[in-house]
């Protein structure tokens, strides 16, 4: 049995509402089960999990379940899972918490992939501290980033490698691997993040060997909830508290404020979304996922070969880089036009797609892209067509 598109777009109401969704990266499209979770979260769980009455209990039943349900999303530890209400807010904290370890005469490697989230915390905090910073390039052609390289940027004084897993801009997925087997040579961490990559990929922490693995539930269609997972949940001991409990242990280290326990029921059921993207799934959580996300991945393989090759049939179109080792992302760029004009045109066509990356992009700007108008980015998502991309195709031969 094939991947069946049908049966997902059916379990997503608001696929109704006559548009073709190609923007992921904005935040996929959320599942009815998700919607209802968070609804029946709102009205059962309590503002806190302390405490013996029934609604606290149901939202500690709640946490539990969402540390659960992440760990088995990366292959990890629930006890080395940090939740709290994005990404780029708890990769912050971490850099706070690990600003002792970076202060003058240790090194930083941050990458032109990465997305902001991943990049500002650590500059911020070379910045105050005087740790050196060195960066990992792309090639410009395909937008691959040599693995070589972190032999000679990861020397002796690095302390930590930021690295995305892939690139929600150009799709390019580096080496992770490459990269921590080196940084850990020298005795240095390195954080991964995973925003792009899930789901297109299944995450497993101890083959990226990442100490840190970053998440953001609203790149699988989840609610606005990120996470941090370490590989070793001792560590978060080992490093400063962030927290305003004073006696916090674990991963509530680095949990500042409260949680939203609804949306971590919503979190639970994107992940239970995710692991029965096939009906034919079985097994555990994790077993589930495998399968559905490699039969994702073969459909993705087919329909993004038809979206490149109906890409190349536009004429005056550049697409931005050809990884060999990649997610199904693109982005291109229309001479003559400014990007903004081609996704506004697009949009009037009811097309989604993204111009222009929140916070800019250091890769665009490294490429010149920005320069010229900049870039129109476009994904697929566990429902999108191969119709969908033939009425893109159109969209764009019709653009004057």
């Amino acid at each position: 049995m094939t991947y069946d598109v049908a049966r997902v777009r059916g379990l997503i109401p608001s696929l109704g509402d006559g548009w073709i969704h190609l923007d992921p990266q904005a935040g996929m499209l959320v599942p009815d089960s998700v919607s209802r979770a968070v609804s029946t979260g709102f009205r059962t769980s309590s503002f806190s999990h302390i405490g013996r009455n029934g609604a606290a209990v149901r939202s500690a039943a709640i946490l539990d379940a969402a540390r659960e349900a992440v760990a088995d999303l990366v292959g990890g530890d629930p006890a080395g899972v940090v939740l709290g209400p994005d990404r780029a807010v708890l990769l912050a904290w971490l850099a706070e918490s690990l600003s002792s370890r970076l202060g003058l005469g240790t090194g930083i490697v941050l990458s032109r992939l990465d997305d902001e989230a991943n990049v500002a915390p650590w500059l911020r905090i070379a910045n105050r501290y005087g740790a050196h910073v060195r960066w990992a390039e792309v090639e410009i052609e395909t937008c691959e980033m040599p693995s070589w390289q972190f032999e000679e940027l990861i020397g002796p004084t690095a302390r930590l490698v930021a690295l995305t897993a892939a690139s929600p801009i150009v799709g390019s997925a580096p080496a992770v691997r490459v990269a921590a087997d080196r940084v850990h040579e020298v005795g240095g961490l390195l954080v991964a993040d995973a925003f792009g990559a899930a789901p297109y990929a299944l995450i497993d922490i101890d083959e990226l060997n990442a100490d840190v693995v970053a998440l953001s539930a609203p790149a699988w269609g989840g609610p606005q909830i990120g996470a941090l997972v370490f590989r070793d949940p001792a560590f978060l001991d080992r490093i400063p508290s962030m927290s305003l409990n004073p006696y916090a242990k674990g991963a509530e280290r680095l949990e500042v404020g409260g949680h939203q326990y609804a949306l971590l029921a919503g979190l639970t059921t994107s992940i239970e979304f995710l692991a029965g993207l096939d009906e034919r799934a079985s097994g555990t959580r994790r077993e589930r996922l495998e399968i559905s996300i490699t039969s994702l991945q073969d459909y993705h393989d087919q329909l993004f070969e038809h979206l490149m090759d109906t890409l190349d049939k536009i004429p005056n179109l550049t697409v931005i880089g050809r990884a060999s080792t990649r997610i199904p992302t693109v982005s291109f760029t229309l001479s003559g036009m400014q990007a903004e004009k081609v996704a506004a045109k697009l949009a009037d066509a009811r097309i989604g797609t993204l111009s222009g990356v929140h916070g800019g992009s250091r890769l665009l700007d490294a490429l010149g892209v920005n320069d010229e108008g900049g870039a129109v980015t476009v994904g697929l998502a566990p429902y999108t067509t191969k119709f969908e991309i033939d009425q893109l195709g159109r969209a764009l031969a019709a653009l004057e």
